[in-house]
Parts: C-alpha cells; sequence; structure tokens
C-alpha cells in the first residue's frame, strides 16, 4: 500500500511532468509562452493536491467507465462527403424518414425508469412529427451545425429523439470530427473565416438537399456558419429555408465576453489568446502530450465552461470532455482568430420571414445568454428560450427541453412551408 508521502510525491512529479511539457512548448513561443508557463504551474499544483487523495490509475478507470457507460456520439447514419471550394472533404450522415414507431436508443447508463421515460418522450415527440408532417411532401429536412471544438455527435440527444420521424442531416465542419483538415489552411492560402464556414454550409446542402424546405439548426459557431449562409445566399435562403434554430450563439462582439473573469483577467485573455494559440499551434506534438498528461486537470474546466451546475451527469461531462479532447491543438488556433471579427447581425434579417427559435442557457459563459436575447431583438417573432442553470452544451445538460422546442419549430416550420405552397398554387 503506498503511503500519503509517496502519493504526494508521485503527484507533484507526475503534475511537474505535465507542466514541463507545456513550458517546453511556451519557451519556444516567446512571450505567450509566459502566459503558458503560469497556467503550468497553477495546474501542476492543482493536479499534485488532487493526486494526494485520488491516485492517477484510479481516476484513468474512472473515465474508462464512465466512457463505457454512456455510449454518446454513437449514432450512425449513411454517410458522404461534400467537397467544399478548396476541395476540403466534409463528412456528413443522413438520417431517413422510417415507418413505424421509434427504434429504441442507447440507454445511456441510466436507471430502467429513467430510460423508459426517455423511451416515451421520443415515442411522444415522433407522434407530433408525424402529425405536423403527414404525408403531405415534401417534408423539411432538419440539418445540424455544431460549434468550435466539438463535431455533428454532440446533437446525439436531438438526433435520437427526431431519428426516423423527420429527415435530418449531420455534418462535421472543416477540421473537425470525421471531416478533412482545411486544404486553404494546411497550405497556408486562406485562414479560417465564419465567412467560409458559410460557404461550406452550402456545399453540404447542395449535396444532401437539393430540393425541398430546409430546417437549419446551429449551435454556436455553427449558429455563426447559418448567419453567414443567409449573408452570402440571401435567395437561397429565402427560397429554401423553412425554419431556423439558433443555440448558445452570437451575432457578433464576441471580443467583449468576459468568459466569467474579473474585468483584467478578461482583456489579458482577449489580448494574449490568439498570440498564445498560435504558438501552441506551432508546437502541436509537444502541447498535445502536455494536454493528454493533463487531461484529468483540465476535465474541471471543461466541465465549468461547458455546462451550467455542477450536477451534470458524469457519463455526459465525460463525453463533451471528448468531444473537446478530439480537437487538435493547431485546429483551435486555426478557428479562434475568426470570431473577434464576427459580426452577422445584419444578416439576421433573412431568417425574419421563417419561424425561429433562439435559445441560450442562461449560465452560458461563452456565448452569454445576454447575445442570443440581442439576436431575438432582431428577430422579434422568434420563440426566445434562456434556460435556467443550463450552460454553453445546454443541448446535452437539457436534452429533454431542446427537443421539445426543435419539434415545435420543425412543427411551425411546416405548417408554414405548408401555407406557402398553398399561396404560391
Amino acid at each position: 500500500m503506498t503511503d500519503g508521502t509517496e502519493v504526494a510525491a508521485q503527484a507533484v512529479e507526475t503534475a511537474a511532468e505535465a507542466a514541463g511539457n507545456w513550458a517546453k512548448a511556451g519557451r519556444q513561443a516567446g512571450f505567450a509562452g509566459l502566459a503558458i508557463g503560469v497556467v503550468a504551474a497553477g495546474a501542476a499544483a492543482g493536479v499534485a493536491i488532487e493526486r494526494l487523495t485520488v491516485g492517477r490509475g484510479m481516476r484513468r478507470r474512472a473515465r474508462l467507465a464512465l466512457d463505457a457507460e454512456g455510449p454518446y456520439g454513437t449514432l450512425r447514419g449513411t454517410s458522404g462527403a461534400a467537397i467544399a471550394e478548396d476541395g476540403t472533404e466534409l463528412y456528413y450522415e443522413v438520417d431517413e424518414v422510417v415507418d413505424g414507431p421509434p427504434a429504441k436508443g442507447p440507454k445511456g447508463g441510466r436507471a430502467g425508469k429513467e430510460v423508459r421515460a426517455a423511451q416515451e418522450a421520443r415515442s411522444g415527440l415522433h407522434k407530433r412529427l408525424r402529425a405536423a408532417l403527414g404525408r403531405r411532401s415534401p417534408a423539411p429536412t432538419v440539418v445540424f451545425s455544431h460549434g468550435y471544438c466539438l463535431s455533428q455527435d454532440s446533437w446525439h440527444f436531438q438526433r435520437a429523439a427526431l431519428r426516423g420521424a423527420v429527415r435530418t442531416v449531420h455534418w462535421d465542419q472543416r477540421s473537425h470530427g470525421r471531416s478533412a483538415r482545411g486544404h486553404g489552411q494546411i497550405d497556408g492560402t486562406e485562414p479560417v473565416t465564419i465567412d467560409l464556414l458559410g460557404r461550406d454550409l452550402k456545399a453540404v446542402l447542395d449535396a444532401t438537399v437539393p430540393e425541398g424546405p430546409i430546417v437549419l439548426i446551429g449551435h454556436s459557431m455553427g449558429g455563426m456558419t447559418v448567419m453567414a449562409l443567409a449573408d452570402q445566399f440571401p435567395e437561397y435562403v429565402a427560397e429554401r429555408v423553412a425554419g431556423v434554430a439558433l443555440i448558445g450563439t452570437s451575432a457578433g462582439r464576441l471580443s467583449e465576453v468576459g468568459f466569467g473573469l474579473p474585468s483584467m483577467g478578461s482583456k489579458a485573455f482577449h489580448w494574449l489568446a490568439p498570440g498564445v494559440l498560435k504558438a501552441l499551434g506551432r508546437q502541436s506534438e509537444i502541447v498535445e502530450r502536455g494536454r493528454r498528461a493533463t487531461a484529468d486537470l483540465f476535465a474541471g474546466l471543461i466541465k465549468r465552461y461547458s455546462f451550467g451546475t455542477q450536477d451534470v451527469d458524469p457519463a455526459i461531462a465525460r463525453f463533451g470532455e471528448r468531444l473537446i479532447e478530439a480537437t487538435p491543438i493547431d485546429v483551435v488556433a486555426e478557428f479562434f482568430p475568426a470570431f473577434a471579427v464576427h459580426d452577422k447581425t445584419e444578416a439576421l434579417v433573412a431568417y425574419d420571414a421563417v419561424p425561429a427559435l433562439v435559445l441560450a442557457g442562461e449560465e452560458d459563459l461563452i456565448t452569454p445568454a445576454e447575445h442570443s436575447r440581442t439576436i431575438a431583438e432582431v428577430l422579434p417573432d422568434a420563440e426566445l428560450v434562456c434556460v435556467p442553470d443550463a450552460g454553453h452544451l445546454v443541448m446535452l445538460e437539457r436534452p429533454e427541453l431542446v427537443n421539445d422546442h426543435l419539434v415545435g419549430l420543425v412543427e411551425r416550420a411546416s405548417a408554414a412551408a405548408r401555407r406557402s405552397r398553398t399561396a404560391r398554387a
């Protein structure tokens, strides 16, 4: 049995090694590395304290157990690839409508009573959708766009809820998930911009929904992508889009977000972050080793900025961690500068003519709920939902509520599309 002194020594040694990986990248990054060194030192201290009471092996086993317990992100559909303007392959999956009752989804490690309740809720949502869509053609296709450092799998609960009742498309943004690294970013010919992502979405829509009405759903960066589509293709949006949901996103002024930090800390972050991330991206191999070594430490940081409370299901929290951990540091660095200059407030008016849902977690520290309220001011007929005690990953934290509102949006969009077809007939 290892005594407390040995555990403490091992903790400090392992934490110092992890900090050293970050510090090595920092030394090669110049002044930006100084900030990394400070963070690494604090991280090392935190890890050391934690490991006095919880062994590294135990924490690793706990993570593996949570991964096995929660089969989130395992739903798959018919796959394909759209080709972006620079040749990047954008991976997508399509779930088609299926006759009959909804298939039983993965239980996700929840107790039997909770599983039955979830299955009953899905059955109720399917009945609502089938009643709204009926046998009329064409029914809308629902297209999901995910956020920064995530993938299409972040829509797991929404995909499970809608699966079989309505045609859905899920895609991975360039350099995320199963999509290829952006060609223009690899060869340095084009930086990532929100406008580029909007054109990527258009390529996916052309490949997956060549005709018929579309309901667009975007979370965070995915919501910005949806706005960029409207900015660049307003005629397409007017002709094809029947409804839109903007979840935990922003139309601009992201450089003013405080991230829950004191004023000086927020200013320092906005000042240092672009340079720090760029420097880290150049030392990606070293940094990735540091990330792996301190994964359990940064889990707490991810949880704070992803969810609104500490009571979130541990398996879901772990799923959120896995999504974010899977995004390479150089991809994180490539995308980050695009947010500071993002401003699509004027483009939002393209969605004023269709049913819209604007939803946010009240405790969101990444894209604060106030940004959603600003969007709702531009779209006065939109349904505005601000969810108490929910954070940035509200679709994982409060899936039943989000699913209910999304089904309501599809119902309204279907009714509006029918009225539009009748008026044109």
